[in-house]
């Protein structure tokens, strides 16, 4: 398992974005560089800023939780083949593109170790939006990227390092549950119905789902006890 580039971006002006700049377009840069924790939600960008990189949207993109964008050179590959065009390394937004990884089938909790120091713990999958349909040039890209429950991963940083491509990736912790990039994923968008499950992963999951599947929880549960009220006075 391989990091193949390090991408970062600056930010360009895009009517598709609410703020009327992305940082998505994103480029192999040379290493080393640093990658460290950049703070909150809503104050902190991008956990690899000394290199660059910026984050257009910062209620939306960036901080603590999303501070890496990890995407597999393999789904690129795949998408190549589906679009009929070439996909270079950091054209989805990515931070890292890796070789080797099985990115989706991370575990939310997951760790890995990329060069010496630097350690990555998995959050979340990517939600598709609006900007990303418009840098790629495809009508009803996002629903075509939510059905394939492809996303790549969020990590936050748990170790600060510097890292460059070419450096090993090593998973250096699993978790006990069975909670994947891509089940958390689809419980955010298509499947609401595996929130309640996702509620597994709690000490690791990002923040923002955490809520949703606590809220879909209690939500299901009042009503469940409702109908039983119903029932019973029936």
């Amino acid at each position: 398992m391989r990091l193949l580039t390090v991408n970062a971006g600056g930010v360009r002006p895009t009517e598709a974005a609410e703020t009327g700049g992305s940082g998505i377009d994103k480029r192999p840069v040379d290493g080393p560089v640093l990658v460290r924790d950049p703070g909150p939600k809503g104050e902190g960008g991008s956990g690899l800023a000394g290199a660059g990189d910026e984050i257009g949207d910062l209620r939306h993109h960036g901080g603590r939780d999303q501070a890496v964008y990890a995407f597999a050179r393999e789904d690129l590959d795949r998408w190549e083949r589906e679009l009929g065009k070439p996909l270079a390394n950091g054209v989805f937004g990515e931070n890292l593109t890796t070789g080797g990884v099985d990115v989706n089938g991370a575990l939310i909790g997951e760790r890995w170790r990329i060069g010496a120091d630097l350690v990555l713990e998995v959050t979340s999958g990517r939600i598709p939006c609006r900007t990303f349909a418009d840098h790629l040039g495809e009508r009803g890209w996002v629903r075509r990227f939510t059905q394939a429950a492809a996303p790549g991963a969020y990590l936050r940083v748990i170790e600060p390092g510097e890292i460059r491509a070419g450096d090993a990736i090593e998973v250096v912790h699993r978790p006990a549950h069975e909670v994947t990039v891509s089940v958390a994923f689809r419980a955010a968008t298509i499947e609401r119905t595996l929130l309640p499950g996702v509620l597994a992963a709690a000490d690791a999951l990002h923040p923002e789902l955490l809520a949703t599947a606590r809220t879909y929880v209690e939500r299901e549960t009042a009503g469940s006890g409702r109908a039983a009220a119903s029932a019973g006075q029936g």
